[in-house]
C-alpha cells in the first residue's frame, strides 16, 4: 500500500482491487501516464495534476487511462466554458449559500451497505425568489468538491435520492433544456464521481416527461441506474435499507434536518445572513444559458415530442425503471 492509498479501509483496498483495478504495485506509472496526456491538450488550463488529483479521476473510469484523462480535461473544459459558475465558487456565496441551508444537497449521516454516500434532494425547498438552478447546481458541484476528498467515497461513490413531493408545474417549468444539459454536462460528464443510483421518489407525471426528454442524453451506464419509485417507497427499500433513512423516505430515522450539510461547510458562519435576492445576483441562469451553444440548444430541444406529455402510458413508465447495476 503506497501514502496515496492511507485513508483507505482494509475492505476498501480491496474493492478498489477487485473493482477498480487499483494496483498498489503500478500506482504511480497510472497516475504519470494520466498527467503526460495533459500535453495534448494545450486548449485546456490544467490548475492541478498532482497525484492525490489525478488519482480520483483513475478510480473514477476504473484506471483506463484514457477515459480518466478525459473526464480531468472536461473537468477543466467545464469550467473554463462556465467561469460565470466559478466565480466565488464557495460555502458563503449568497446564492450558494442559500441553496446549500435549503438542503441542496442534503447527505445522511449513515452510508448505505455498499459503503456509499446518500445524498438528498427535496425539490420542492427551492425558492426561486432567493436563489436560481444554477445557484442550486454550484451548491451542488461545491458540495460533491468537499466530499470528494475522502478517498473512500472515491472508491465507494453516492447515490442521489430525488423526493419530487409538491414540486409545482410551474418550478418544472424551469428546467429547460439549456439548465439540464449544463446539468448532465456538469455531473455525468465533468466529475470524477461514482454514482451507483438516483432514485427519484413521489414524482409527479410532468418529471415522467422531463425524464423522457433527457434520457436520450444520459449515458447508458447512467440509465441503468436512475430508478423511479413514485409513491412505492417499499421498492426503494428494497435497494437502501430504511434503517438509515429518515422519515421522509419511509425511514427509521427522524425527519431530515435540512441544515445539515450547510453546518459542515458554512460552520459559524451558517447564521450570518447577509441580503440577498436573485435580481441583485450578476451570474443569473439566463446568463448562464446564453453561453451554451446554439447547436447543442438546438439538438436539445429536438428531442421534445409535442405528444410527449400524451404517451406516458403505463408500459412507457415500467420501462423506465431498470434493474439495479452495481459493479
Amino acid at each position: 500500500m503506497t501514502h496515496l492509498q492511507a485513508g483507505l479501509s482494509p475492505e476498501t483496498l480491496e474493492k478498489a482491487r477487485l473493482e477498480l483495478n487499483e494496483n498498489p504495485d503500478t500506482l504511480h506509472q497510472d497516475i504519470q501516464e494520466v498527467r503526460d496526456m495533459v500535453i495534448t491538450r494545450p486548449d485546456i488550463g490544467f490548475l492541478r495534476t498532482d497525484d492525490a488529483f489525478i488519482l480520483r479521476f483513475l478510480r473514477a473510469r476504473k484506471f483506463q487511462h484514457f477515459e480518466a484523462f478525459r473526464l480531468l480535461a472536461q473537468y477543466f473544459e467545464y469550467r473554463q466554458q462556465n467561469l460565470d459558475m466559478f466565480k466565488s465558487f464557495k460555502a458563503t456565496d449568497p446564492g450558494i449559500k442559500q441553496a446549500l441551508k435549503d438542503g441542496f444537497p442534503g447527505g445522511l449521516a449513515n452510508l448505505d451497505h455498499y459503503g456509499r454516500k446518500i445524498l438528498v434532494l427535496f425539490a420542492a425547498n427551492w425558492d426561486q425568489s432567493r436563489y436560481t438552478l444554477v445557484d442550486i447546481l454550484r451548491a451542488i458541484l461545491l458540495s460533491l468538491e468537499a466530499m470528494i476528498e475522502d478517498p473512500e467515497l472515491q472508491v465507494n461513490g453516492f447515490v442521489l435520492i430525488i423526493d419530487w413531493s409538491n414540486f409545482t408545474f410551474k418550478q418544472a417549468s424551469k428546467l429547460t433544456p439549456s439548465m439540464l444539459r449544463l446539468a448532465i454536462e456538469g455531473l455525468q460528464d465533468s466529475f470524477p464521481a461514482r454514482f451507483g443510483g438516483i432514485h427519484f421518489v413521489n414524482q409527479p407525471w410532468y418529471i415522467h416527461a422531463l425524464y423522457t426528454v433527457i434520457r436520450p442524453f444520459l449515458k447508458e451506464k447512467t440509465r441503468k441506474r436512475i430508478f423511479l419509485h413514485g409513491n412505492n417507497l417499499n421498492s426503494l427499500h428494497q435497494l437502501i435499507h430504511p434503517e438509515i433513512l429518515p422519515s421522509e423516505f419511509g425511514g427509521m430515522l427522524p425527519p431530515y434536518d435540512m441544515g445539515t450539510w450547510a453546518r459542515t461547510l458554512l460552520d459559524h458562519e451558517y447564521d450570518d445572513d447577509s441580503e440577498y435576492s436573485v435580481d441583485s445576483y450578476t451570474t443569473s441562469a439566463k446568463e448562464v444559458e446564453k453561453d451554451l451553444s446554439p447547436k447543442s440548444m438546438k439538438r436539445s430541444q429536438s428531442v421534445v415530442d409535442p405528444g410527449v406529455l400524451k404517451r406516458m402510458d403505463k408500459n412507457e413508465e415500467e420501462n423506465m425503471q431498470p434493474l439495479l447495476s452495481l459493479d
